[in-house]
Protein backbone atom coordinates (compact mmCIF):
# COMPACT_ATOMS: atom_id res chain seq x y z
CA UNK A 1 0.00 0.00 0.00
CA UNK A 2 1.30 3.30 -1.08
CA UNK A 3 1.96 5.83 1.93
CA UNK A 4 -0.03 8.80 0.74
CA UNK A 5 0.60 12.18 2.32
CA UNK A 6 -2.65 13.67 4.50
CA UNK A 7 -4.26 16.79 3.12
CA UNK A 8 -3.25 18.32 5.95
CA UNK A 9 0.24 17.75 4.93
CA UNK A 10 -0.39 18.59 1.58
CA UNK A 11 -1.80 21.89 2.26
CA UNK A 12 1.12 22.98 4.94
CA UNK A 13 3.58 22.48 1.70
CA UNK A 14 1.88 25.32 -0.36
CA UNK A 15 1.80 27.49 2.71
CA UNK A 16 4.44 29.59 1.35
CA UNK A 17 2.85 29.68 -1.51
CA UNK A 18 -0.38 31.22 -0.03
CA UNK A 19 0.96 33.28 2.05
CA UNK A 20 3.13 35.33 -1.14
CA UNK A 21 0.34 35.13 -2.87
CA UNK A 22 -1.68 37.31 0.19
CA UNK A 23 0.80 39.79 0.48
CA UNK A 24 1.18 40.31 -3.13
CA UNK A 25 -2.43 40.44 -3.10
CA UNK A 26 -2.11 43.01 -0.17
CA UNK A 27 0.29 45.03 -1.45
CA UNK A 28 -1.90 45.24 -4.66
CA UNK A 29 -5.12 46.28 -2.96
CA UNK A 30 -3.48 48.71 -1.27
CA UNK A 31 -2.36 50.65 -3.98
CA UNK A 32 -5.61 50.46 -5.29
CA UNK A 33 -6.76 52.19 -2.10
CA UNK A 34 -5.03 55.44 -2.76
CA UNK A 35 -7.76 57.05 -4.84
CA UNK A 36 -10.79 55.38 -3.04
CA UNK A 37 -12.21 55.00 0.52
CA UNK A 38 -9.43 52.87 1.87
CA UNK A 39 -6.07 53.88 3.23
CA UNK A 40 -3.90 56.30 1.77
CA UNK A 41 -0.76 56.21 0.55
CA UNK A 42 1.66 57.82 2.64
CA UNK A 43 3.35 61.00 0.85
CA UNK A 44 7.20 60.80 -0.60
CA UNK A 45 8.92 63.36 1.84
CA UNK A 46 10.06 65.07 -1.00
CA UNK A 47 6.22 65.83 -2.45
CA UNK A 48 5.42 66.48 1.44
CA UNK A 49 7.82 69.10 2.01
CA UNK A 50 7.80 70.97 -1.14
CA UNK A 51 4.32 70.99 -1.68
CA UNK A 52 3.49 71.55 1.72
CA UNK A 53 4.91 74.28 1.82
CA UNK A 54 2.41 76.36 0.56
CA UNK A 55 -0.83 74.09 0.59
CA UNK A 56 -1.47 70.69 2.12
CA UNK A 57 0.15 67.88 -0.29
CA UNK A 58 -2.91 66.69 -1.79
CA UNK A 59 -3.13 62.69 -1.81
CA UNK A 60 -2.10 61.55 -5.43
CA UNK A 61 -5.26 59.82 -5.87
CA UNK A 62 -7.44 62.46 -5.76
CA UNK A 63 -6.24 63.61 -10.09
CA UNK A 64 -5.70 61.23 -12.81
CA UNK A 65 -2.11 60.60 -14.12
CA UNK A 66 -2.54 63.02 -17.05
CA UNK A 67 -3.43 65.80 -14.90
CA UNK A 68 -0.33 65.75 -12.59
CA UNK A 69 1.94 65.35 -15.37
CA UNK A 70 0.65 68.45 -16.57
CA UNK A 71 0.64 69.90 -12.97
CA UNK A 72 4.22 69.07 -12.51
CA UNK A 73 5.11 70.03 -16.22
CA UNK A 74 4.07 73.95 -15.57
CA UNK A 75 5.21 74.58 -11.97
CA UNK A 76 6.78 78.28 -12.85
CA UNK A 77 2.82 78.83 -13.31
CA UNK A 78 1.43 76.55 -10.44
CA UNK A 79 -1.96 78.37 -10.08
CA UNK A 80 -0.54 82.37 -10.07
CA UNK A 81 2.56 81.33 -8.76
CA UNK A 82 6.13 80.05 -9.67
CA UNK A 83 5.96 76.96 -7.81
CA UNK A 84 9.50 75.80 -10.02
CA UNK A 85 11.96 73.35 -8.19
CA UNK A 86 14.91 71.96 -9.01
CA UNK A 87 15.03 69.43 -12.18
CA UNK A 88 15.99 66.45 -9.64
CA UNK A 89 12.94 67.09 -7.28
CA UNK A 90 10.28 67.70 -10.54
CA UNK A 91 11.61 63.98 -11.24
CA UNK A 92 11.23 62.60 -8.23
CA UNK A 93 8.00 63.80 -7.29
CA UNK A 94 6.31 63.39 -11.31
CA UNK A 95 7.08 59.55 -10.54
CA UNK A 96 6.02 58.96 -7.03
CA UNK A 97 2.70 61.32 -8.53
CA UNK A 98 2.32 58.92 -12.01
CA UNK A 99 2.88 55.64 -9.70
CA UNK A 100 -0.04 56.67 -6.77
CA UNK A 101 -2.66 59.20 -9.06
CA UNK A 102 -6.00 58.13 -8.99
CA UNK A 103 -7.03 54.90 -11.57
CA UNK A 104 -10.75 54.90 -9.25
CA UNK A 105 -13.38 55.65 -11.25
CA UNK A 106 -13.90 58.81 -9.73
CA UNK A 107 -11.16 60.17 -10.61
CA UNK A 108 -10.54 58.95 -13.70
CA UNK A 109 -11.38 61.78 -16.07
CA UNK A 110 -9.05 65.00 -16.15
CA UNK A 111 -10.96 67.66 -14.23
CA UNK A 112 -11.35 71.15 -15.79
CA UNK A 113 -7.69 73.43 -15.51
CA UNK A 114 -6.67 70.09 -13.51
CA UNK A 115 -8.02 71.42 -10.05
CA UNK A 116 -9.22 68.80 -7.69
CA UNK A 117 -11.70 71.29 -6.63
CA UNK A 118 -13.30 71.78 -10.67
CA UNK A 119 -13.52 67.39 -10.49
CA UNK A 120 -16.86 65.88 -10.89
CA UNK A 121 -16.49 63.90 -7.67
CA UNK A 122 -15.64 67.13 -5.18
CA UNK A 123 -18.04 69.16 -6.85
CA UNK A 124 -20.49 66.09 -5.80
CA UNK A 125 -19.31 65.55 -2.68
CA UNK A 126 -19.44 69.50 -1.49
CA UNK A 127 -22.77 70.59 -3.75
CA UNK A 128 -24.95 70.92 -0.70
CA UNK A 129 -22.50 73.89 0.34
CA UNK A 130 -23.47 77.36 -0.12
CA UNK A 131 -20.87 78.58 -2.50
CA UNK A 132 -20.68 81.88 -0.88
CA UNK A 133 -18.39 79.50 1.97
CA UNK A 134 -15.69 79.26 -0.17
CA UNK A 135 -14.84 83.06 -0.33
CA UNK A 136 -15.00 83.70 3.42
CA UNK A 137 -12.40 84.72 5.48
CA UNK A 138 -12.30 81.27 7.59
CA UNK A 139 -12.32 79.32 4.41
CA UNK A 140 -10.39 81.24 2.04
CA UNK A 141 -11.04 78.64 -0.93
CA UNK A 142 -12.19 75.29 -1.74
CA UNK A 143 -8.30 73.96 -1.88
CA UNK A 144 -7.93 74.86 1.48
CA UNK A 145 -9.20 71.75 2.88
CA UNK A 146 -7.65 72.09 5.96
CA UNK A 147 -11.13 74.83 6.85
CA UNK A 148 -13.03 71.89 7.35
CA UNK A 149 -11.47 68.78 7.23
CA UNK A 150 -9.79 68.36 10.17
CA UNK A 151 -6.76 65.40 9.11
CA UNK A 152 -6.58 66.52 5.23
CA UNK A 153 -2.27 67.19 5.68
CA UNK A 154 -3.09 63.29 6.92
CA UNK A 155 -4.63 62.49 3.61
CA UNK A 156 -8.34 61.70 6.11
CA UNK A 157 -11.14 63.34 4.69
CA UNK A 158 -13.61 61.12 6.66
CA UNK A 159 -17.07 63.08 7.21
CA UNK A 160 -16.83 62.30 10.82
CA UNK A 161 -13.73 64.15 10.66
CA UNK A 162 -15.20 67.53 9.67
CA UNK A 163 -15.82 70.41 11.75
CA UNK A 164 -17.75 73.93 10.97
CA UNK A 165 -14.58 76.17 10.46
CA UNK A 166 -13.74 78.87 13.31
CA UNK A 167 -14.88 82.23 12.45
CA UNK A 168 -16.99 81.09 9.94
CA UNK A 169 -20.69 82.85 9.98
CA UNK A 170 -23.10 80.86 11.74
CA UNK A 171 -25.49 81.21 8.41
CA UNK A 172 -23.50 78.87 6.96
CA UNK A 173 -23.92 75.76 9.56
CA UNK A 174 -27.10 74.70 8.75
CA UNK A 175 -25.58 71.43 6.53
CA UNK A 176 -23.02 70.52 9.56
CA UNK A 177 -23.97 68.36 12.14
CA UNK A 178 -20.62 68.95 14.37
Amino acid sequence: MENRPLALVKYAQAAPKWIATLALTGLAVGSAWADSKGPMVPPLPQYQAECAACHIAYPAGMLPAASWKRVMGSLSKHYGTDASLDETSVRAISQWLQVNAGTYKRVREEPPQDRITTSAWFVRKHDELDPAIWKQAAVKSAANCMACHTRADKGSFSEREITFPKGLDARFRRNWSD
